[in-house]
């Protein structure tokens, strides 16, 4: 019987503890700015790592190796269904069908956010398609923030690994630039656009 308490009382405990992180996410994510703009410094350290060292898998599953962008400046984007940055998608497609040649767009959806991308690779690739017409490359849902972050964003997030950066995404749609050598060059939050005057200059436009 006192075994059975305890672990009731230890399952109570890592329940609370983990609804408190997800709503400590949430809040974070809710106040953070939605415009902010971060860039590589001059005298960024050199990364122990590039995109292309990642390989991950498309929303249908079968592996993508990132080397397979070198040459291209890369823009990657964490996507959701249900979010009020949602109709981005529409210009993120406009912007991937004019500049796809020399700068691809990658989508990975998540569900870190107010839970606004529940659906399987199946519903997202469904609600892509319906919505928007996304043909820029989608990827099966991870986690872009917490203890189960994919390895692709802890790249993105972690400065001894990228060189400089330690922003993570603070809510749906937040953008990684990588320039054609596989760097992180700049990160922005949801509300930034591909007509912005600030991205149009970080990749050159």
């Amino acid at each position: 019987m006192k075994k059975a308490l305890l672990l009731s009382a230890v399952v109570a405990v890592a329940f609370i503890t983990s609804s408190f992180m997800s709503l400590s996410t949430l809040v974070k994510g809710i106040f953070s700015d939605k415009s902010e703009v971060a860039a590589a410094p001059a005298n960024a350290a050199a990364p122990t790592k590039s995109l292309y060292d990642f390989t991950v898998k498309s929303l249908d599953g079968k592996p993508v190796s990132l080397s397979g962008f070198k040459g291209k400046k890369v823009v990657i984007l964490n996507v959701a269904s249900k979010c009020g940055f949602t109709p981005q998608y529409a210009d993120w497609e406009k912007f991937y069908k004019e500049h796809g040649s020399k700068i691809v767009v990658l989508g990975f959806p998540a569900n870190n956010f107010a839970s606004q991308e529940p659906g399987s690779s199946e519903d997202i690739a469904a609600f892509c398609q319906k919505n928007y017409g996304v043909t820029f490359p989608m990827f099966e849902k991870v986690d872009v923030v917490g203890d189960n972050q994919s390895p692709l964003y802890k790249w993105l997030t972690t400065k001894s690994m990228n060189g400089w950066n330690e922003k993570a995404p603070t809510w749906n749609f937040c953008k990684y630039v990588i320039n054609e050598k596989g760097e992180l060059t700049h990160f922005f939050a949801s509300k930034v656009k591909p007509e912005d005057d600030e991205f149009k200059k970080a990749v050159g436009m």
